[in-house]
């Protein structure tokens, strides 16, 4: 197969965060490589990513790269950001970079958009299954 890719905005403001949990809880695992960036002034959120990852300041940003382990998959399986008045949420990190064997996962946005390219079949049907759940709430465009 070649690489199918995914482009995802959500629309609604109300969609819980099932569908951004399912997949990258998929497509994550302990072990992968990850990027995590935080505006600068995110002082909670980069101190909670440092736990994964050494921190550097990009411009407005801080980038923390490390890797996925158990407890920052139970840390998205878990959580619920309070903040939703700009956005709706799904995670309290601005930007999510995940690159494994299986996908190369981009969340951002706080996981209100997405860009995922998969590299098998297998993982294009199953992103497709979760987000048929979902009619109406996201924009999704395949490339």
């Amino acid at each position: 197969m070649r690489v199918k890719s995914f482009s995802v905005q959500m629309l609604s403001h109300s969609v819980s965060s099932a569908w951004w949990k399912q997949i990258v809880l998929h497509f994550a695992h302990a072990g992968d490589e990850m990027e995590i960036r935080c505006w600068k002034e995110e002082t909670e959120e980069i101190a909670a990513a440092c736990r994964y990852g050494t921190a550097a300041q990009e411009g407005y940003e801080a980038a923390i790269r490390g890797t996925v382990t158990e407890e920052l998959l139970e840390i998205w399986r878990t959580e619920a950001p309070e903040d939703k008045t700009l956005y709706n949420k799904m995670t309290k990190f601005f930007t999510i970079h995940i690159k494994n064997d299986a996908c190369d996962l981009w969340s951002e946005h706080y996981g209100t958009e997405m860009t995922l390219a998969v590299f098998s079949d297998p993982e294009a049907e199953f992103f497709e299954q979760v987000m048929r759940k979902y009619p109406g709430d996201f924009s999704i465009a395949s490339l």
